[in-house]
């Protein structure tokens, strides 16, 4: 009522303002078309009209609700044209939030595929690529195909730097358990020597397998991705028995029945030097962990001969009455052990040339030995069955054997069964010609693990430097590396 009585005044009071001026037809001010016109149109009183109007309506909206500002609706743009051909594409739906494949956590929907598929793809020759190892992998085309491979380092290149978060893991394995390594699948075979393979190592980045063989072959591997057989260094007239990577992982050291040993750049793959002065077999050797490289060499010819990789020819001679076929330098490279025929182990005193202790315990052939990552320890292993630990310290009991351990066999066929630490001190691990791998717990000394595969003597067995992985090779001709 309020309202309607307000526009009445305000009629009122605007025509005795206007008097005198004839009423217009407002009813054609919204038409377009001047065809439909019945009447010509004042185009003058037309504009006063809808000046009334506006200003009859702007008065009663202030007497009603107050003076306000009117607002402007913003104007839209025109939607732009879709690309060519997409006219029939589903509009994308974009997730909340997207992560980046590298610093987000992998979905669940991203399982990692099961060991049997991921064996069947490496064999087959699938591309297979590893969500884990993405971020630092690069991806290549592979010459004269057209798929992606991945471009494992070379050696030297330092692959054990991946930082991983510590929440993201390696995914899932077979039967949903949580992978602990970076390998493609939880236990993978490598397979490519022709006889028996006698030794395998890591580099001590972890991103490298060398293995010797009786074929008189040398293969490097790639620990992560296919584990692909990258290269082979042959030069060897006869089985590689040992080898060793040098401290700086740029060297390969091996010894052969040929009466060799041979230096190797893993680089290039070629025979960087050669050191042939022992009269028979050369069964071991060993790299200083320490500058000078000097190497550490056993025959059967009954000596142990010292080598500086920077000179022609060894430098030291240490004679023994029996065939050595297990040698090992100190933490500090001033002293060398040596194990033989004799079921003693030497303890050599470079500066003096003699021996200043035996250690006595094994009750036949020592066949394989290793220090400590600690430099405080020495593992030996014999044919009489037994793994030995000697503590190398100063000041330590007379009866320097302080733990042995047992569980794995020795048989006819005597060959030099190779033991190995972990890089924590805190488990060992050896070959058996029972066909299995073992490893044990040093402080309690039971057997952790008792890990079958292999359808021949397990030759030497190795822990990976930086992931729980163990490898092993035996005269089956096969290298396995498992995940524990």
């Amino acid at each position: 009522m309020t309202f309607l009585l307000v526009t009445s005044i305000l009629q009122i009071f605007f025509l005795k303002e206007k008097k005198g001026t004839p009423p217009v037809d407002y009813r054609h001010t919204d038409t377009c078309d001047s065809a439909a016109h019945t009447q010509p149109i004042n185009l003058e009183a037309q504009n006063r009209g809808l000046s009334l109007t506006r200003r009859r309506l702007d008065a009663s909206r202030i007497l009603l609700h107050g003076p306000t500002r009117l607002r402007r609706r913003p104007r839209l743009l025109p939607p732009l044209p879709p690309p060519a051909g997409s006219a029939n594409l589903p509009r994308p739906r974009l997730p909340p939030r997207v992560h980046s494949a590298v610093s987000a956590p992998f979905p669940e929907q991203a399982q990692q595929h099961s060991a049997s598929s991921r064996l069947a793809s490496s064999s087959l020759g699938l591309p297979f690529r590893n969500i884990s190892l993405t971020r630092d992998l690069k991806m290549f085309s592979a010459p004269g195909n057209n798929s992606l491979a991945l471009a494992a380092p070379r050696p030297g290149m330092e692959l054990g730097n991946v930082q991983q978060h510590p929440n993201q893991a390696f995914g899932l394995g077979p039967g949903g358990k949580q992978r602990s390594s970076s390998l493609e699948a939880p236990i993978m075979l490598l397979s490519g020597h022709q006889s028996a393979v006698y030794c395998m190592k890591f580099n001590p980045a972890g991103t490298v397998i060398a293995s010797g063989s009786h074929d008189k072959d040398i293969f490097l591997w790639y620990v992560h991705g296919d584990c692909k057989n990258y290269m082979v260094l042959r030069g060897h007239k006869n089985a590689i028995l040992d080898l060793q990577w040098t401290t700086d992982g740029t060297q390969i050291i091996s010894a052969s029945p040929d009466k060799t040993l041979r230096v190797w750049d893993v680089e290039t793959g070629k025979q960087v030097k050669k050191m042939a002065e022992h009269s028979s077999f050369v069964n071991s050797c060993c790299p200083s962990r320490k500058y000078p490289p000097l190497v550490v060499s056993g025959s059967d010819d009954g000596t142990a001969k010292l080598w500086d990789l920077r000179l022609r020819g060894a430098i030291q001679t240490l004679p023994d009455k029996y065939q050595i076929t297990a040698v090992s330098f100190s933490e500090a490279a001033d002293k060398v052990f040596t194990g033989g025929l004799d079921n003693d182990v030497k303890w050599w005193d470079l500066r003096k040339n003699e021996v200043t202790e035996t250690l006595k315990g094994h009750q036949d052939m020592i066949t394989g030995m290793q220090l400590s990552p600690d430099g405080s320890y020495l593992l030996t292993n014999a044919m009489d069955n037994e793994l030995k630990i000697w503590d190398l310290r100063p000041y330590a009991p007379e009866n320097r054997n302080i733990k042995t351990l047992t569980g794995h066999q020795h048989n006819f066929e005597k060959t030099l069964l190779k033991c190995s630490w972990s890089p924590d001190n805190r488990k060992v691990t050896a070959g058996s010609a029972d066909r299995m791998v073992y490893i044990w717990d040093t402080t309690s000394r039971r057997i952790l693990y008792k890990l079958p595969g292999h359808n021949g003597s397990v030759n030497e067995t190795a822990f990976h430097p930086t992931e729980p992985i163990i490898g092993s090779c035996g005269s089956d001709k096969q290298i396995y590396l498992g995940e524990l």
